[in-house]
């Protein structure tokens, strides 16, 4: 029968001289890659870094697409022959206005026609507005300022094919129309009224008496303001 320690004693001789020698010398453990890892937090850094960089640009709201160039002198740009056909002629074109700032620009123009004395009189009335900074968009379904000034309740129809939304609102009583466009950051303002009762007996060049009907004006408008969205479209 074979004893403990003779078993202990056949296993050291079994055993190859190398191992017994590396048992005696503790092995050494692969040494820690640090710099390895202080290249992964500095890459990971700049990583997060960066994706916090674009997620800023991504939360930051971006302004508009500038399309269009507000001109010195809107009248000469706009000289509504479509509209002036449809109204009787203009008479008279009022001083241009505009304005320029950081978060808009802005210029206006109108005509006015009929007789005397307001008699039979009517006006057209353009107004172009350049947002430069904020999206004219989500105020532009609002309506008018005068709309929110004296509180009128209009319908406002849309009109399909004309810059990226169109509105028109029409008078009821016949004696005005107004159509608004935003195409980008660029928003177009064409109102048309009418005032008086024409005399024909005292002035000839009063307007007819049958003021235009509705779809004559809003087609008359839209020709208009398509000519002047292309004349002042950049590139």
């Amino acid at each position: 029968m074979i004893s403990e320690p003779e078993l202990d004693g056949a296993w050291e001789s079994a055993r190859p001289p190398e191992a017994a020698q590396d048992d005696a010398v503790p092995a050494r453990r692969p040494g820690r890659p640090w710099w390895w890892v202080a290249v992964a937090v500095v890459v990971t850094s700049a990583l997060w870094a960066g994706g916090l960089y674009a997620f800023g640009d991504r939360m930051r709201p971006a302004g508009p697409e500038v399309r269009y160039a507000v001109p010195d002198n809107l009248c000469e740009q706009f000289e509504a022959p479509a509209l002036g056909r449809a109204m009787g002629g203009f008479a008279d074109s009022s001083p241009n206005r505009t304005g320029r700032h950081p978060a808009m620009d802005w210029a206006s123009c109108s005509y006015d026609g009929g007789g005397p004395g307001g008699s039979g009189g009517f006006s057209a009335v353009v107004l172009v507005e350049l947002h430069k900074k904020s999206d004219p968009a989500p105020e532009f379904a609002l309506g008018s300022y005068d709309e929110r000034i004296f509180g009128a309740d209009v319908s406002w129809e849309e009109m399909p094919g004309l810059g990226e939304q169109a509105l028109v609102r029409r008078s009821e009583a016949g004696d005005g129309l107004q159509l608004r466009v935003r195409d980008g950051g660029a928003v177009f303002i064409v109102e048309l009224m009418f005032f008086g009762t024409p005399d024909a007996e005292t002035d000839t060049r009063a307007a007819p008496s049958a003021r235009p009907d509705q779809d004559t004006l809003t087609a008359a408008a839209v020709e208009d303001v398509r000519a002047l969205m292309a004349a002042l479209r950049k590139g």
